[in-house]
């Protein structure tokens, strides 16, 4: 059990890091969102949430992960299949800041970018030491793998939970689609919904 000492060393660690992360301007092209911060969640959080990138119409507004705009309405539903509440976890993204076009829309990060913020997610995987960890598409689930490699394939292995070894530590991958709209265009609504499920399993396993 961590001792109060360990617990507040880790809160000033996880301090430090969101003050290196909002200090940093080091990509053209995105909206300086900066989202770290106790928002995201607690660090003993039971399940670690890696999604993409803060949404224009979402996160960049209100400062939480998946929140307000479409993806963020759908998340909240896929957690209740999985029996999670909001409280229990953290989200974070492979790029923490709102990756925009010249016309202010959303778009995909750009390789460039997930690799300057790479530093700024393993750390948080250091301090938040949640067994689960979940990456929510292919572009959380190629940033961790870059981290620490794995062999989960997004199509061939949404929902399946699998050993990934972080370190010294062994924790449990799963990945999944993000919860976009478009992703059905890849996986259907209702096998979604079974992944969900699926995780809700896995959570129960780790119980």
């Amino acid at each position: 059990m961590p001792t109060i000492a360990n617990i507040h060393a880790r809160l000033d660690e996880f301090t430090g890091l969101c003050n290196d992360v909002r200090a940093c301007t080091a990509c053209d092209g995105v909206a300086y969102t900066h989202l770290l911060g106790p928002a995201n969640g607690a660090l003993d959080a039971r399940v670690l949430f890696v999604a993409e990138a803060p949404g224009r119409r979402g996160a960049a507004i209100t400062g939480v992960p998946l929140t307000r705009d479409e993806s963020g309405r759908r998340f909240d539903g896929f957690l209740a299949l999985a029996g999670l509440r909001r409280d229990e976890i953290f989200v974070t993204n492979a790029v923490l800041c709102n990756p925009i076009t010249t016309t202010a829309t959303n778009r995909r990060p750009t390789p460039r970018e997930i690799g300057r913020c790479r530093p700024f997610l393993a750390r948080t995987l250091d301090l938040v030491r949640a067994p689960i960890v979940v990456a929510l598409g292919r572009v959380a689930l190629e940033s961790l793998r870059a981290i620490a490699p794995h062999d989960a394939d997004l199509p061939r292995d949404a929902g399946k939970p699998m050993v990934w070894r972080l370190g010294t530590q062994a924790r449990t991958l799963v990945a999944l689609y993000h919860p976009s709209r478009q992703s059905t265009l890849h996986r259907s609504q209702v096998a979604q919904e079974e992944d969900w499920r699926a995780l809700a399993i896995v959570i129960d396993n780790h119980s």
